[in-house]
């Protein structure tokens, strides 16, 4: 699964890891990704959605129509 939400355009961070001697490796801050389904009304059918945990309260919050409208705004396909 890609750490990338479809709603809020959340990615990875990057960064290091700094040990006790201070040596310093790569390292990555992956977002809260969660895949959820929702029933999209107006097409009759259930959409699943690639969403950080922010992304699920902004569904919640605006409704699933409005945050497929914004995904679909962006380009992405649902």
């Amino acid at each position: 699964m890609s750490a990338h939400c479809q709603l809020t355009g959340r990615k990875p961070g990057f960064g290091n890891t700094i040990s006790h001697s201070h040596r310093r490796t790569s390292r990555r801050f992956d977002p809260n990704i969660q895949r959820k389904r929702y029933w999209l009304a107006s097409e009759g059918r259930h959409v699943r959605l690639t969403l950080s945990a922010k992304g699920i309260k902004t569904v919640d919050a605006i409704g699933v129509e409005a945050a497929v409208a914004r995904i679909r705004a962006r380009g992405g396909k649902v």
